[in-house]
């Protein structure tokens, strides 16, 4: 039966992925989004099914059954300056109390509210696996912004009946995100590994993340923390090695740390630490991933 979805950050990556799933199941969509008309324009084929809006005073009440807020500038798009923190505080934390208020103004209560969040929260775990039960001790930007995000949308506990709340590692997706980035320079034989390589890449790939979601949604029992990663417990050197292989190019570059940390500044940091992520959560529900293994991920994908 078709859905009533409203989502915010639905013009991004992983947005836009799960809005051509839905789109193609009949279901009506709420996109909050910068820019309406060019959104709008994108998805003209489906203009009886998307309604965009810039500000939650432009959306009438509505009956909704799925709330999806997963707005947030890119976190590693550039430096972090004091202003540029700011805004990536503010695209998150702000939209998120923005939309706790508009369904308090109107009375609305939804059946399911999955908010996102980033495995960045578990902060530099060195070379330790973490799950959901982790203690949150780290305060560095990165997982001092994805507590506040989490925080934040908490308020929206009394809006639905399951609140899901997602931390998402590296989503590998084609023709965006990080793959997107990396396959120019990988392709011309000029990948290699930041800093020491040791630091952990928890990935997922767009398959299964979207899969995972319709999993949220769907299943009754779901509700609080969920790890959005494959579990496959790989280094960045590691992935490295993988995708060099699958492109059949040699991968031997080395950023040293010292140069990422004069170019990038505390942006840096977000690259030369990582965290080993177990989806503890997702597979006590019996969630089968398709793509459980980083070769197999980035050759369905390259």
């Amino acid at each position: 039966m078709p859905k009533n979805i409203l989502i915010t950050g639905g013009s991004g990556f992983i947005g836009s992925e799960l809005m051509a799933r839905w789109l193609a199941e009949q279901h009506q969509l709420y996109v909050l989004t910068r820019k309406p008309d060019k959104l709008m324009s994108r998805w003209q084929q489906y203009s009886g099914q998307v309604h965009a809006f810039s500000r939650f005073s432009d959306l009438k009440a509505t009956q909704l059954d799925w709330i999806i807020n997963l707005s947030g500038e890119g976190i590693a798009d550039r430096p972090w300056t004091s202003r540029r923190k700011q805004q990536l505080l503010d695209s998150r934390i702000d939209v998120t109390n923005q939309l706790a208020s508009w369904l308090r103004h109107h009375e609305i209560t939804v059946p399911v509210i999955i908010s996102g969040s980033a495995i960045g929260i578990y902060g530099d775990c060195g070379l330790n696996s973490v799950d959901e039960g982790a203690v949150l001790a780290h305060q560095d930007f990165a997982a001092s912004l994805c507590q506040q995000w989490e925080q934040s949308a908490m308020q929206l506990e009394g809006r639905c009946q399951r609140l899901v709340l997602v931390r998402t590692g590296i989503v590998l997706g084609k023709g965006g995100g990080m793959l997107k980035r990396l396959l120019l320079p990988f392709s011309l034989a000029l990948g290699g590994r930041l800093g020491d390589g040791q630091q952990g890449f928890s990935w997922i790939h767009m398959e299964d993340y979207c899969r995972a979601i319709q999993h949220l949604l769907l299943n009754d029992q779901s509700s609080g923390v969920y790890n959005l990663v494959a579990g496959d417990e790989i280094n960045n050197q590691q992935f490295t090695r993988a995708l060099a292989s699958v492109l059949r190019r040699p991968a031997f570059m080395h950023v040293p740390s010292l140069l990422l940390k004069t170019l990038l500044g505390e942006l840096s940091g977000l690259l030369l630490t990582g965290q080993k992520v177990k989806p503890m959560r997702l597979k006590s529900e019996g969630f089968g991933f398709v793509y459980p293994d980083i070769n197999v991920a980035l050759r369905d994908l390259c």
